[in-house]
């Protein structure tokens, strides 16, 4: 599994790993999000520090993620992302919504 978790008070964060494309992307989902509904953090962060390569793909995993805890009243933070993640976030429009990138 390209994911691992911590959980402590209020908080899950999900240590992914390895390259984000169509086929990892949806067993990303579906982990981060049977954990997160079970744990029904306030805040979700998405460690983004083993990610070496990300498509539009990635984008629609953290935005589906932002969904899933706006639904949940939570929050999600974006950190450790490589500068060429970032500056990929940016582009696509992350940046003009509340979620954090670090």
């Amino acid at each position: 599994m390209p994911v691992a978790f911590d959980h402590r008070e209020g908080e899950l964060v999900a240590h992914i790993s390895g390259d984000i494309d169509h086929h990892s992307a949806a067993q990303l989902r579906e982990a981060i999000d049977r954990m997160a509904e079970s744990v029904l953090p306030r805040l979700l962060v998405l460690d983004f520090s083993g990610v070496g390569f990300m498509d539009s793909s990635g984008i629609g995993l953290i935005m589906g993620r932002y969904k899933l805890m706006q639904s949940m009243d939570g929050k999600v933070r974006v950190e450790r992302a490589s500068p060429q993640l970032k500056k990929l976030m940016s582009l696509a429009g992350l940046s003009l919504l509340p979620i954090t990138i670090s």
